[in-house]
């Protein structure tokens, strides 16, 4: 029994983190759209309605099935430290927030790629009810009042924000309407001008011009050069699946890896839910993130072994690294031979999108540019400044990013796909996921909806759902088991399945969040 019923749909599904941005994209399906016109109309509109999740100032990792040609393709727009961040500039640490924190943005050249090669609207149209929202306003829902209320002091310390932010100077509540002007500006000088106005036109001009007058680190040749670039998706078989996540400088590899480890295991006959599935993947996601910070850095600057890494000879060294009767307390490297908006969306032909936002922290770098309504990322947080790490900031490099996304295909035929945002919980929550759509057969909307688990430096953090006596097993195999409240799980999940023998499209969304998932 689940929370919320499963959407059943044959010509098009969407699962977004809100309900405003699911109705763009059925809009935009039911007109007659196909699955990037789709992504297009909702990665914009959340950018409006979600500003404290992703904006245009922020980065987007997408996975995308052409089911013309039976591909699959990854799209990187993570953008790169400016040219004037050098190490010694941040002798006193990388700022959390504040305009030199800011990578360069990369969502807005993730929507030119895709519209030249895959939209059947222009990109004007398809703007449209984003540019609405900003100029005519949309009703604050719950979530949003309270993630503006928790960060007003935040927005305060930065005065062109808070006027873009609250322009009357009046913070939320349900159904206050809310306008961003300089946003709409901005948004109506790409449909007109194109994404490129954002890099190298007027758009451009006042980014670097507010870069001047406010410390930022950005000039016309960092912007010049729009960082999204087309990629092969990472690729590991899972069962009787091909899974696909996203390549470096993603952590997609985590998700790779840690269902390469448990595909070594017999996780039906476990149970759901149970004390040795969870510690399993509690394990497998012990050894995955050790290698992370071991490996993971920009391919341009560092060599990244990522084929030793999802290798099956390597997962199964790892797995005997596992003990299936007592946690880890520490694991190292194996030796080799915060906030976000995720959606996805399925078309009337069988194409599918797994797409995911960011702006890194709440807010990003909590910096708007002046006369443009633009919302920075603080992605420069990401980086190390120790000189041994492969994450070492330098300029021009991207920084390894908890962004990824996943897709998996059965025979070459979509089969499932879904992600959500989380941080470092992002590739535990893919994981836990996967297994319920895959070792226990469960559909979408139950597979999010199951308890879950998130492990950090502080232990096993658990949803208070799972019983206690699997709790129990959990601590005696030497977890340090916290309890989350009900649905305190950080993931907030989207997934779309399609079912195999009637082809229809099953979709789910997170009770977690704001979701809403719709088909028709």
């Amino acid at each position: 029994m689940t929370y919320r019923g499963v959407v059943v749909a044959r010509n098009g599904a969407v699962a977004t983190s809100q309900p405003l941005a699911t109705a763009v994209g059925l809009h935009v399906l039911q007109e007659g759209g196909n699955f990037v016109d789709c992504a297009l109309a909702i990665s914009a509109t959340l950018a409006v309605i979600e500003p404290y999740n992703s904006h245009l100032g922020g980065d987007a990792f997408i996975i995308l099935y052409d089911a013309n040609h039976r591909q699959v393709h990854a799209l990187n727009a993570s953008g790169p430290a400016p040219l004037a961040a050098t190490p010694e500039r941040f002798h006193e640490g990388i700022p959390l927030r504040g305009i030199q924190s800011a990578s360069v943005p990369g969502l807005v050249s993730a929507w030119a790629l895709l519209h030249e090669r895959y939209a059947t609207r222009e990109l004007s149209d398809l703007l449209q009810p984003a540019i609405r929202y900003a100029q005519q306003g949309f009703p604050a829902g719950y979530r949003y009042t309270q993630v503006f209320r928790a960060h007003a002091d935040l927005l305060r310390s930065f005065p062109i924000t808070w006027r873009e932010l609250v322009p009357d100077g009046e913070l939320p509540y349900p159904g206050k309407m809310f306008t961003q002007p300089q946003l709409g500006w901005t948004l109506s000088r790409i449909a007109s001008a194109g994404p490129m106005d954002f890099y190298r036109g007027a758009i451009a001009e006042r980014i670097v011009r507010h870069c001047q007058h406010h410390g930022g680190l950005f000039t016309e040749a960092d912007l010049a050069q729009p960082p999204a670039a087309w990629l092969q998706p990472l690729h590991v078989p899972y069962r009787d699946y091909s899974l696909f996540a996203q390549p470096p400088v993603s952590q997609g590899h985590i998700l790779a890896q840690m269902m390469n480890i448990l595909e070594g295991y017999d996780l039906r006959s476990m149970g759901t839910l149970s004390a040795d599935v969870i510690h399993l993947q509690v394990e497998a996601k012990k050894l995955a993130f050790a290698d992370r910070y071991a490996y993971l850095g920009d391919p341009r600057f560092v060599n990244v072994p990522m084929d030793k890494l999802l290798s099956k000879s390597y997962a199964e060294r790892r797995r005997q690294q596992i003990d299936l009767h007592n946690a880890a307390s520490s694991v190292t490297a194996g030796a080799l031979e915060h906030d976000t908006t995720y959606f996805c969306v399925v078309d009337r032909y069988g194409n599918a999108i797994s797409f995911i936002q960011s702006i890194f922290h709440s807010f990003g770098c909590a910096e708007v540019a002046e006369g443009t309504g633009i919302l920075f990322n603080n992605r420069m947080t990401g980086f190390s400044l120790h000189p041994n790490s492969p994450n070492f900031l330098q300029p021009g490099k991207r920084t390894a990013h908890t962004l990824n996304a996943w897709l998996v295909t059965r025979d070459g035929e979509l089969a499932f796909v879904g992600g959500t945002p989380g941080g470092d919980v992002q590739v535990q929550s893919n994981t836990q996921i996967l297994c319920n759509l895959i070792d226990f057969g469960m559909n979408p909307q139950e597979a999010v909806e199951a308890p879950r688990w998130q492990h950090d430096a502080e232990g096993l953090k658990i949803e208070q759902r799972v019983p206690m006596a699997i709790l129990q097993a959990l601590e005696r195999k030497g977890h340090r088991v916290l309890l989350l409240p009900d649905w305190g799980q950080s993931g907030a999940v989207q997934v779309i399945a399609v079912h195999p023998e009637s082809k229809a499209l099953l979709a789910g969304s997170d009770p977690r969040c704001d979701g809403h998932a719709a088909g028709w």
